[in-house]
């Protein structure tokens, strides 16, 4: 089978291809082939050596494929059956825990860069209904984020205002998940195609930072006092922005780093204004499941913005890099 290996010490140039024997599943586990997976931030990290990994790891945290064989053990799937990977495997249920986070799907363990991969049963979920395979992989790691930043941490209603920064996936998704519950959106983009790409997925407002140094005292004025939900993709470079954004008693879900790892904020404002402000990191199985349901009654399509197939992963990585798509970069395995 075919597989991509991240050799030390990383790096786009050591994203090596090679072929490899399938296993068997033992009796508590499955084995599934991996028919397409999506690029994270995190998978980039990975790649390049941002986060170093043992070497000859196979990266590639999202995965959605079709169960190709099954342990004796095993009961909850079955042979053809449509799935998709779990960023963490142990988390099932309940909250975060340092022991249900320590594997990690293409990082501490292997990941879906491959054509087939024994797993424990319990490492997957089931695919949403209507959904290819290259959609669903676009869901486990930005889907799940934004799921329990505005449904789980967030507790999002219908008739709530949400920020969402950029164009990357978890913005996409917040914005898709908040249209199809009733939520009002504001976004920002640096470039006015995007913006009308936004507007055409339902953004009620989009403000193009570029042109506007002071964009969260115009998210304030458009929203009347600033906005519930904010899903901040950005970290240094946007943090106190939406500190300023977010309304009295609002909430900040940090999910991102694009703009460095550490921020200058005012503090007193974060009191002042009594925020919330939640780090969030994908989420448990639970969890997962229900984004299923939401995605499936919302009829949500994630946005594909490009496909490449998983011989040409590194070409896909600089394409990433160089941050000019919109939703979605997946990898035909």
């Amino acid at each position: 089978m075919r597989v991509v290996q991240v050799k030390k010490p990383g790096g786009l140039d050591h994203l090596m291809l090679a072929d490899q024997e399938s296993a068997e599943p033992g009796p508590d586990e499955i084995r599934v082939r991996w028919h397409a997976s999506s690029l994270n931030y995190h998978d980039l990290l990975v790649a390049n050596g941002g986060l170093p990994v043992s070497d000859g790891r196979i990266p590639m945290s999202d995965g959605a494929g079709e169960i190709d064989a099954v342990g004796s053990a095993v009961s909850r799937w079955q042979k053809g059956d449509k799935v998709m990977s779990l960023f963490f495997p142990d988390w099932q249920e309940g909250r975060h825990r340092p022991e249900r986070t320590r594997a990690v799907t293409g990082d501490s363990i292997d990941g879906c860069a491959c054509e087939y991969a024994v797993v424990s049963e319990n490492a997957v979920t089931r695919m949403p209904d209507g959904l290819t395979y290259s959609e669903a992989a676009t869901l486990p790691c930005a889907g799940l984020t934004a799921w329990q930043a505005l449904m789980v941490r967030g507790q999002m209603q219908a008739g709530d205002s949400l920020l969402v920064q950029g164009t990357g996936g978890v913005s996409i998704i917040a914005l898709q998940l908040a249209k199809a519950a009733g939520v009002s959106v504001v976004a920002t983009t640096s470039s006015n195609a995007k913006g009308e790409r936004l507007k055409a997925l339902g953004a009620d407002h989009v403000i193009n930072y570029a042109e506007d140094n002071d964009w969260s005292d115009t998210v304030k004025k458009i929203t009347a006092g600033g906005v519930d939900h904010v899903i901040d993709i950005g970290g240094g470079a946007t943090l106190q922005h939406s500190i300023n954004a977010a309304r009295t008693s609002g909430q900040i879900s940090l999910v991102g780093i694009l703009g460095g790892v550490t921020a200058k904020v005012n503090v007193p404002m974060i009191f002042s204004k009594q925020l919330q402000v939640y780090g969030v990191a994908v989420g448990s199985a639970a969890m997962q499941e229900a984004m299923i349901r939401a995605v499936e009654s919302g009829q949500i399509k994630p946005v594909i913005d490009a496909d490449y197939d998983l011989a040409d992963i590194a070409e896909a990585f600089a394409y990433q890099g160089s941050t000019q798509h919109f939703g979605k970069i997946t990898l035909a395995i």
